[in-house]
């Protein structure tokens, strides 16, 4: 009997934005809770999962932050241009494995701005993702009750929460066919808010595993609060950079 060849992983973090609604005078990805960097934080989640092979970080061409960074010496990680839209970072750092990793690999691409990550999440979407071997993404089922409404501001009606899901990151997929979605995404001039958009416009299908309501993104000065106290309670450890 042939024997199954082992899943391997990798994973993009897109890290070039500068977090404009943040109104910071630094990218928010810099920005520090419980004792380091969102961004330092997040790659020490994928840093922690043993079955993730190398992390590609796509920075800001005027990035000077990272280089300096302890973090960054670590030998999983390399660092690579990014652009000034999602998509076109996440696909520098598909382009960047190219090189080194075979194109049926499974990559994960996992938000810098989502420092509370946790590796048992990983876990679970990268052994169900391979179980079934269909691409998929954390998320969380929405409990809240959800109105769709009109441009002014009126309920037009309610939806059924039952069947909506908040989308999270990591996300993963094959490294061939995410890149090439990614690819006719933008060559199509398609508006894709994460790679699970694009693989489903490419015509792929994506499952739902379960997340943590703790990996929320920063996205407002007010999700920073919540962030450090997640960090802070996660197993009773803050993580600092020695």
């Amino acid at each position: 009997m042939t024997r199954k060849a082992e899943a391997r992983c990798w994973a993009v973090l897109p890290a070039a934005g500068i977090g404009s609604r943040m109104g910071a005078e630094i990218p928010k990805q810099y920005m520090a809770v419980a004792g380091a960097t969102l961004l330092e934080h997040s790659l020490r989640a994928l840093l922690n999962c043993e079955q993730i092979l190398g992390i590609i970080v796509a920075l800001h061409a005027d990035d000077t932050r990272a280089a300096g960074m302890p973090i960054f010496q670590d030998p999983r990680i390399q660092m690579v241009s990014g652009a000034e839209q999602r998509n076109g970072s996440v696909l520098a750092g598909l382009d960047a494995l190219m090189s080194q990793a075979a194109l049926r690999d499974w990559v994960l691409v996992h938000d810098a701005a989502r420092p509370c990550l946790q590796t048992h999440d990983i876990m679970r979407l990268i052994a169900t993702v391979i179980a079934n071997e269909t691409g998929g993404i954390l998320a969380e089922q929405i409990v809240d009750t959800v109105k769709q409404a009109s441009a002014d501001a009126r309920v037009l009606r309610t939806l059924d929460r039952a069947t909506l899901w908040r989308a999270q990151t990591p996300q993963m997929f094959r490294l061939d066919e995410l890149r090439e979605a990614l690819q006719q995404a933008q060559t199509q001039g398609l508006a894709v808010t994460d790679e699970a958009s694009a693989m489903e416009m490419a015509g792929y299908p994506v499952q739902l595993v379960a997340g943590s309501a703790g990996n929320l993104k920063v996205t407002v000065p007010a999700d920073l609060p919540l962030a450090d106290w997640y960090l802070q309670t996660q197993n009773g450890v803050v993580w600092r950079e020695s």
